[in-house]
């Protein structure tokens, strides 16, 4: 059996991190760097910044920049990457609000107690 060892310069290089394209200026970069948005559904043309990275369906991928915002604007891509949504309002605000991602607050969700009672 072959077992590969991975180095912790391994894992911390930035080369072993996913890439992908920003929709505005099509420049590749880290997925790290880019905003992730979706179509927000249920027949809507709403575009919404996925901030977790974790809500269903197809994702485009956008620089946090109001160049990239413009460009990605002016080429129409919201509409091509995910299938005709073209609002852009949330998107907008946050990109012109410029919060870091990482000092967002983030709302508490309630625990949810198991109802059975055979978990005491």
């Amino acid at each position: 059996m072959n077992v590969r060892t991975i180095t912790v310069a391994e894992v911390l290089d930035p080369g072993n991190q996913p890439e992908r394209t920003c929709i505005g200026c099509r420049k590749k970069g880290l997925r790290s760097e880019l905003l992730r948005l979706v179509a927000e559904g249920s027949g809507s043309s709403a575009v919404l910044v996925d901030e977790r990275r974790r809500m269903a369906g197809r994702g485009a991928w956008l620089h946090p920049s109001e160049s990239c915002l413009a460009l990605a604007v002016k080429r129409r891509a919201f509409g091509r990457a995910l299938n005709g949504a073209t609002g852009t309002a949330a998107v907008e605000r946050r990109i012109t609000q410029g919060t870091n991602v990482a000092a967002a607050p983030v709302a508490a969700t309630p625990t949810v107690q198991p109802e059975s009672g055979s978990e005491i």
